[in-house]
């Protein structure tokens, strides 16, 4: 929470609001990186810089949810954050503090990483230079407006308008890149989708930008034009590579733009698993010469190839291509893993990876190939997203999981999931029925009807009751139904592609969103 001293009281600039939140986080002694126990041995030098790091961080935050009051208005700007608006500067710290902590913790740690590679043993972060520096970042935050599409000839109904789920469209895309100043990107992209009135989700990292957003069709043809205008990433990016499908600002809940290590959460850093060494891409129609061949073969258990189905077990359920093999994992950052324990699997092999769009594949194929025990690794170029586009009625069958309030896309009428109670083939998912879980849930209609809304029986039992305390309302991603799901599972070498892929198609979906 702020400090005591008001928010309201002189201007509102962000140097000022550094100011007056001076004791901000000082109360606070959740680490910066949860993996070390540095900040609870931090000596007084190093607590300033940490405190100076949180308001500056904070600052920033507060500077990007800036939107311009309306002309009648005698105030100049208002703040917009979390689809609510903000007319003065209490609320808004306010709300920062309160809902966006995590973020904050973030931009503090890039801002002490600054610090660290800048200061010397004489300098603090009092002194004139971290002054000079602050101010540059709040110079480069103000000159965000010059990489900003004008809407001026456009009113903003015009910019929501067509923003329902079957009028307007969700952009799924990624860029790996090196990025020096990732976080005046993130800035860049907060103030860019504001403008545009898009929800979703934006993950910036120095290895590139990985984003999924919502709005109408202007507003997202906009955004397009303005990635592919911006020198960051104009010499990476087509307009190919973006992939678009019916939705809108409806199909995220807000957005949620931040700076990460990662822009997908393999749980490896980059320096070690770098996307400039990934499998060698093929486009849909290649890829679906491979499959066609392998599909072909009289004993694909004794096939030098596999079709390996690098996503989550929950997406791979309700559609996968033919005879894959869709590893029972619950996150990306258990495949690393999963690789490890299964090396005998790949040994020799020629191995046919997809995604969703691709992005998992990029770095995943390229841990794979550390490992020097496949023949070859191949990645489908687009994910699944565009082989569908060009073959609809191909190898893979089912709906599409993405991870936004639609769940899944559907580009064939090809059902491969069924009812978790009575088992007739079903593949709409819906989240568990009560309140304190996350799981996902396929239960048919006339089950629904039964009340067989949970993802399990003891879930279904907790919903029939209220949370006994504040503690117990928060989401989890584990229950009863799964926690006896191995963490990693481990294939049996002897088994084909299409056996090993089996255990994917159990019951009890959870989110690992």
């Amino acid at each position: 929470m702020p400090s005591s001293t008001s928010p309201d009281q002189g201007d509102d600039d962000p140097e000022a609001c550094v100011l007056r939140f001076s004791d901000l986080d000082l109360k606070d002694t959740s680490l910066i990186n949860p993996s070390s126990s540095l900040k609870a041995e931090l000596d007084v030098s190093t607590k300033k810089k940490y405190s100076f790091a949180k308001k500056k961080a904070f600052a920033v935050f507060v500077k990007t949810k800036e939107v311009p009051a309306p002309p009648c208005e005698c105030k100049e700007k208002w703040w917009k954050c979390c689809q609510q608006r903000f007319t003065d500067p209490t609320g808004i710290h306010r709300h920062v503090a309160a809902q966006h902590a995590d973020e904050i913790r973030r931009e503090t740690a890039g801002v002490l990483k600054q610090l660290a590679a800048t200061s010397s043993p004489s300098t603090g972060p009092e002194s004139a230079d971290s002054g000079n520096r602050f101010r540059d970042a709040l110079t480069r935050n103000q000159e965000l407006s010059a990489w900003l599409p004008d809407t001026s000839c456009f009113s903003p109904d015009e910019l929501i308008s067509g923003q329902g789920d079957g009028e307007g469209e969700v952009l799924l895309y990624y860029c790996y890149c090196d990025l020096k100043d990732p976080d005046w990107v993130c800035a860049w992209q907060t103030a860019l989708c504001q403008r545009l009135r898009l929800t979703g989700k934006v993950r910036i990292a120095t290895e590139g930008i990985n984003g999924t957003v919502g709005g109408s069709r202007l507003a997202t043809r906009l955004y397009v034009s303005a990635m592919l205008s911006c020198p960051l990433f104009k010499d990476y990016l087509c307009k190919d590579d973006f992939k678009t499908s019916r939705g809108g600002a409806c199909c995220f809940p807000e957005l949620r733009v931040g700076v990460f290590e990662e822009i997908v959460p393999m749980g490896i850093s980059p320096s070690k698993v770098s996307y400039k060494k990934p499998g060698i891409h093929l486009s849909p129609g290649e890829f679906h010469k491979e499959v066609e061949k392998f599909l072909s073969q009289a004993n694909q258990e004794e096939s030098d190839t596999i079709l390996l189905d690098c996503r989550n077990f929950y997406e791979s359920k309700i559609g996968r291509f033919q005879g894959c093999l869709a590893p029972d994992i619950r996150k990306f950052s258990y495949f690393p893993s999963y690789v490890d324990e299964n090396l005998e699997l790949f040994k020799e092999k020629r191995v046919l990876m997809y995604c969703t769009g691709g992005i998992r594949c990029e770095r995943g194929s390229a841990y794979l190939k550390t490992k020097g025990v496949c023949k070859e690794v191949f990645q489908l170029k687009g994910g699944i997203h565009k082989y569908l586009e060009e073959f609809p009625d191909g190898f893979y069958k089912g709906k599409l999981f993405v991870f936004d309030e639609r769940y899944a896309l559907s580009f064939n009428n090809d059902i491969v999931s069924a009812c978790s109670y009575c088992g007739v083939p079903w593949d709409h998912y819906k989240l568990c029925s009560t309140p304190q879980c996350r799981q996902l849930v396929l239960t048919c209609p006339a089950c629904q009807e039964r009340g067989c809304t949970a993802c399990c029986v003891p879930c279904q039992d907790k919903g029939n009751r209220p949370a006994a305390s504040p503690a117990q309302s928060n989401f989890k991603e584990e229950c009863e139904c799964t926690a006896r799901r191995p963490r990693v599972p481990r294939e049996r070498s002897q088994q084909g592609p299409l056996a090993a892929g089996a255990s994917a198609l159990q019951p009890g979906a959870q989110a690992g969103r």
